[in-house]
């Protein structure tokens, strides 16, 4: 009886509307990037876009010189001390692969492009359906949709790579490289 008595300013508060307990919470179907990560991301992104207009030289990896595709990502890469390999080929197979589904590509993803099995071109997910490259047609770096119609001398989207992953909870690595500990 006395157990009950107890209860009774607990069961008055809670038809008062006053919560007792903490409301259930669901865990997340997809655990979110830790922000070392999200930063990473962004950091990705805002080098991308300070290379926006950049020229087009075959074989350039730098701002000065100018960049071809493969050159404006490890420039990137590098500067955020992510190795990556210097061709457009070996950086289709680092890191994580991604579903090719819009739906999952995050902002830092390497896009890969190219006919049938060979890769010979890259280029950087900046988010909103959009990526940044160097484009041998444009003369210089440029942010373009993804999806775009079919036309001659674009090359077809093929892969999605991810660099930036978790390991070890909170810290952040190249995906693909083995954690330091």
């Amino acid at each position: 009886m006395a157990s009950a008595m107890a209860a009774l300013p607990a069961m008055a508060r809670a038809q008062d509307g006053v919560r007792t307990t903490q409301p259930y919470q669901a865990a997340p179907v997809v655990a979110p990037f830790s922000q070392p990560a999200l930063a990473l991301s962004d950091s990705i992104v805002a080098l991308a876009r300070d290379q926006l207009g950049a020229r087009y030289v075959f074989g350039g990896a730098s701002p000065r010189r100018g960049f071809d595709c493969s050159g404006l990502v490890a420039y990137i890469a590098n500067a955020l001390h992510i190795a990556v390999p210097r061709t457009a080929r070996l950086q289709a197979r680092i890191g994580e692969p991604v579903p090719r589904d819009t739906a999952q590509l995050l902002p830092g993803d390497l896009l890969t492009f190219g006919r049938g099995s060979r890769v010979s071109h890259v280029g950087i997910y900046v988010g909103h359906g959009r990526f940044i490259q160097a484009s041998t047609k444009a003369g210089h770096v440029i942010e373009s949709a993804l999806i775009r119609p079919f036309a001659r001398g674009i090359k077809p989207w093929q892969g999605v790579r991810r660099l930036v992953a978790l390991a070890d909870g909170d810290s952040t690595q190249a995906a693909g490289e083995p954690a330091s500990h």
